[in-house]
């Protein structure tokens, strides 16, 4: 197991195992299942963010992250995001699928930044944090989280409770609820599923 990734890699005895070696001509056992697309996520999503504060100004660790931390972390993953959100005074404001296009910005949108949380704050008391000191399930944290959804409520046009109840038949089968196939970021497809991109520079 990589330690850094959490990746599993190949060492001398997994290989001598695939090419026969004792197990040549029996019954080697069940093999562990690789871990789900959930899980793999999560892995990625906790290794970004982990970069993330090394890569701050002074680098952080993980007992010192805080929620204004996190909070911060989510205003950085804005600027790989693509869900059009528009301004007030654009003419499509409130218009969920506007005929033209227009130069307000893309950002996350809030079903990809919420599951990300998600993820995250299960990652942070997985790698050894405190659940009481948790900081993705900080207060100061569920209110930008709940200051987004509100906002992008208004500027697309689209009510995210009615969206989540349509989806949710589909979603319970997938691990966790959502399916994710990128790193850090993304946006909600039409499916009902959440793609992020990851960042490559910090």
């Amino acid at each position: 197991m990589d330690s850094a990734s959490g990746v599993g890699t190949e060492g001398p005895s997994s290989a001598a195992t695939s090419s026969g070696g004792a197990c040549e001509g029996g019954d080697c056992g069940s093999t562990a299942a690789p871990p789900s697309r959930y899980e793999s996520q999560k892995r990625r999503d906790w290794t970004t963010f982990l970069q993330y504060l090394k890569n701050q100004k002074p680098p952080l660790t993980q007992t010192q992250c805080s929620g204004a931390n996190v909070i911060q972390f989510l205003k950085y993953l804005d600027q790989f995001g693509k869900t059009k959100v528009h301004v007030k005074g654009c003419p499509y404001f409130g218009q969920p699928n506007p005929q033209e296009p227009c130069a307000c910005p893309l950002k996350q949108a809030w079903g990809s930044l919420d599951a990300l949380i998600g993820r995250l704050r299960a990652a942070y008391e997985e790698n050894g944090g405190s659940h009481e000191l948790n900081p993705f399930a900080a207060k100061a944290v569920r209110i930008y989280l709940r200051e987004v959804r509100e906002s992008q409520t208004k500027a697309r046009g689209i009510s995210y409770e009615k969206k989540r109840r349509k989806m949710s038949t589909a979603a319970t089968s997938m691990a966790g609820g959502v399916s994710y196939t990128g790193g850090v970021g993304g946006n909600n497809n039409a499916n009902g599923t959440s793609t992020i991109s990851t960042p490559t520079t910090y």
